[in-house]
């Protein structure tokens, strides 16, 4: 797709292809996913490099990097995972950072046949737990503050999340303060910080990678991060205190004149995140407006992550202000919106007197329910505005509001901060689209009939 367009006369979409083909669907649903569009940073000379030079989220079959000279800029989930996998291999290794991370075990490992019998008989319940959950991980989030607990009962529950492993688990099963007070975060933050002195032989290198900032960014987890870093061949370029100056055909040059001479550069630099997938592509309502301009102002915006105000017909998966989540488990909550409101208008009687939404007319103090007022499904402005308000007060107590992350798009240049998320977990979001359901599709404008069977 490279251009959708809503055509008033029709009640329909017009969208056009790469290929020249043109569809006309009565609904429009994108599922472009949060993260697609690559984030390329604005560094000078980036196509003067004669060597290979890759962005993670292109990455080319068959690429082999054993006994290469391998940079890679940036460190975040995929970074480290990138820079796990390519340290053994590579003849050097020069990981370019910016912000050192927080990373704990992944926990991957082989399971007891006993425990996979488990999974398939308890498959239902597991789902089931997961959709009523807050993060919808597989775990039980905690109710216990940080410091209801002694010190060495504070160790013991971070030394079992640890071993566990896990991101997420580690940061919302251990404690239920972590990501909202500051002094449960240190304590989490100083645990890790730890382990990364543990596991770390150079004291140099353990100094580069021990985070400053707040443990406040999406939790990572990996599979021998750190230990990759005891390898000779392995290196951190601080990037904060000797800044990328430009690329050069030979590699990288740092502020302090010296060039790193690479065959490859590996750019682990992420995406611009949840709106950059729709404003690359010209999607345009029912004024004419794209949705890049519709958000303009006041940064990427919907209702409930799905709809957007004068685009008609229009339903996102995972769009503006959806839940911040284990994305499976948000992504069919939403579909299953989506196909029981499409329904709902096909099932949904002529618009009376008093429900003036998609009409044009009146006959006799009764509305006018045309073809062209027919099968239309649009959100209110004031919804919109109202959810954004809502997820704009459920993230301000969060700590992750304190760092520069994608979560709140600080990681593309230039790019508007705005709140991206909604934060009060999938089980509140799933009973807020119940209530939405139950009374009337709350939100959305009155439904004129469709005429038309589905």
């Amino acid at each position: 797709m490279v251009g959708a367009t809503w055509d008033a006369a029709e009640n329909r979409w017009t969208v056009a292809t790469d290929q020249g083909q043109i569809f006309k669907p009565r609904y429009l649903i994108t599922a472009l996913g949060l993260l697609s569009k690559q984030n390329f940073p604005a560094i000078k000379g980036l196509r003067t490099f004669k060597g290979e030079l890759h962005h993670t989220a292109r990455w080319p079959e068959n690429l082999d990097l054993t006994g290469k000279r391998v940079g890679v800029i940036g460190n975040g989930s995929t970074g480290v995972q990138v820079i796990t996998a390519v340290a053994p291999i590579a003849k050097e290794l020069l990981c370019f950072q910016r912000n050192p991370q927080f990373s704990v075990p992944s926990g991957d490992r082989e399971v007891a046949p006993e425990y996979r019998r488990d999974v398939n008989e308890r498959y239902d319940k597991i789902w089931d737990e997961a959709k009523n959950s807050m993060f919808a991980f597989g775990f039980e989030e905690s109710n216990r503050p940080t410091f209801s607990v002694t010190p060495e009962e504070r160790e013991k529950i971070f030394e079992e999340a640890w071993q566990l492993g896990g991101g997420f688990r580690f940061m919302f099963w251990t404690f239920n303060d972590i990501s909202t007070n500051e002094a449960a975060n240190h304590a989490a933050a100083d645990f890790i910080k730890r382990k990364i002195r543990e596991t770390i032989k150079d004291p140099e290198k353990a100094r580069k990678l021990t985070p400053t900032q707040l443990y406040a960014r999406r939790p990572l987890c990996d599979a021998g991060y750190y230990q990759q870093f005891n390898r000779e061949s392995v290196d951190i370029v601080d990037i904060n205190a000797i800044p990328i100056t430009e690329i050069t055909p030979k590699g990288i040059k740092t502020s302090d004149g010296k060039v790193h001479e690479l065959d490859v550069i590996v750019f682990a630099t992420g995406f611009d995140a949840v709106d950059g997938n729709y404003t690359r592509v010209a999607i345009k309502g029912r004024s004419g407006q794209n949705l890049r301009d519709h958000w303009a102002e006041t940064g990427p915006s919907s209702y409930l992550g799905i709809s957007v105000p004068d685009f008609p017909n229009l339903f996102m998966i995972l769009g503006p202000n959806g839940p911040f989540t284990n994305l499976p488990p948000t992504i069919e909550t939403q579909v299953e919106f989506i196909a029981d409101a499409i329904k709902a208008v096909y099932k949904a009687k002529p618009l009376t007197n008093g429900s003036s939404a998609h009409t044009n007319g009146t006959t006799n103090g009764h509305v006018k329910t045309t073809k062209t007022a027919e099968g239309l499904i649009e959100v209110t402005s004031s919804a919109e505005e109202d959810w954004g308000k809502l997820c704009d007060e459920l993230s301000s107590g969060s700590l992750f509001r304190k760092t520069d992350s994608w979560i709140f798009g600080a990681n593309v240049d230039g790019k508007r901060q705005s709140v991206l998320f909604y934060f009060g977990g999938l089980k509140s979001y799933r009973d807020v689209l119940k209530d939405v359901v139950d009374n009337n599709y709350k939100g959305f404008k009155p439904f004129a009939a469709s005429g038309a069977k589905l």
